[in-house]
């Protein structure tokens, strides 16, 4: 799991596809629901921990690109 699309393709397998229009919601909002697929027991720690690190660099990608348009 290295891509956003890695994580898309990973809820996509799941039945679930993520658009909301505002990229760092749907990063938001893909944080929480693998949090809560983890708990559940639905994922494996490493995959939730890999995808979640992924989120967190596409996130900071995201908001580094916002702050350079100021």
């Amino acid at each position: 799991m290295n891509s956003f699309y890695d994580v898309q393709q990973l809820f996509k397998s799941f039945g679930h596809i993520v658009y909301f229009g505002d990229r760092q919601a749907e990063i938001d909002f893909m944080k929480d629901e693998l949090k809560e697929m983890y708990l559940s027991n639905v994922i494996e720690r490493e995959l939730w921990l890999k995808a979640a690190g992924v989120l967190q660099q596409e996130s900071e990608r995201i908001k580094g690109r916002s702050n350079s348009r100021i």
